[in-house]
């Protein structure tokens, strides 16, 4: 046999593999440059706010739950870079490196800190997905800024009917550090968790100073200057078993606002949402971004 003969089909082979390992290569080079994170400092007025980003595309700004900082996001974030987004995510101020005046806070103070965070990334209108408290704040910056703001995604939309008052009260034990662990999650399970979901996966990535700043500026602010949104349309995901924004919110919000409205019901998710269905909320999000 000619050994010209015997090679070609061995070239084509070999050629076949590098071309096909070139592609896996390049694909898992794009998918790790999506997921890394790239950093900035906005000043906001005395605050300084520290900015991660992924990806690039239209932007997404993600606004974590109370006393939680921006990591909650880091599967979102990925997959929405990933899928052609770039994911904003600005530290709250009083967590990591995000500075400035915890005192005498209002809710239109927080939304300011995003908004400049906003201008800062080009001021193109933007979508915001904000979570438990960081769907407050988002609402309220498409209220007092709307030329910034496309529309907004709410997860674990609460506001105006409250959680029981044996889910406040397992609210608070969740955090009483004087009480043993296990006391501790269980009321962590009770409060933020779906039936069957793991609470320990809140256990850490708590930021107490913050989250009782903003629980300041939550009272100092009435429902009804965040509650509409301004007038963008709005996405709830609403966790079917979510105790401390009842289910009632979501419903109260399709009824006053109609179209602008839409409700996307998530099974097996409590109040925290992210970390117990990230593939459900993820579809849902990516879903509404490109209709």
């Amino acid at each position: 046999m000619n050994m010209q003969t015997a090679v070609k089909p061995a070239r084509r082979i070999f050629v076949a593999i590098c071309v096909a390992t070139g592609l896996l290569l390049t694909a898992r080079a794009a998918t790790q440059q999506a997921g890394s994170a790239r950093e900035e400092l906005v000043r906001a007025g005395d605050a300084t706010i520290h900015v991660m980003m992924r990806g690039e595309g239209p932007t997404v700004v993600l606004l974590p739950a109370a006393g939680r900082g921006v990591e909650d996001f880091d599967d979102l974030s990925t997959r929405l870079a990933q899928a052609g987004y770039r994911a904003v995510l600005p530290q709250p101020r009083g967590i990591g490196r995000s500075v400035g005046s915890l005192e005498g806070l209002t809710m239109h103070d927080l939304g300011a800190d995003v908004a400049v965070v906003i201008k800062a990334m080009g001021g193109a209108p933007v979508t915001i997905v904000g979570h438990a408290f960081g769907n407050r704040v988002a609402r309220i910056v498409a209220t007092d800024h709307p030329a910034l703001v496309k529309q907004v995604i709410l997860l674990a939309a609460g506001g105006i009917v409250p959680p029981s008052p044996e889910t406040q009260e397992a609210m608070r034990r969740a955090s009483d550090a004087s009480l043993p662990r296990d006391e501790r999650l269980a009321a962590r399970r009770r409060a933020f968790f779906a039936t069957g979901n793991d609470p320990a996966t809140w256990e850490g990535g708590w930021h107490e100073t913050a989250r009782q700043a903003q629980a300041a500026a939550n009272r100092a602010t009435p429902v009804q200057e965040w509650w509409a949104a301004g007038a963008v349309p709005i996405l709830v995901l609403q966790g079917t078993e979510d105790a401390i924004a009842p289910p009632e919110n979501a419903q109260l919000l399709a009824k006053e606002y109609g179209d602008r409205v839409s409700v996307v019901e998530i099974q097996g998710a409590g109040h925290a949402m992210l970390p117990e269905q990230p593939e459900r909320i993820a579809s849902a999000i990516l879903a509404y971004l490109r209709r």
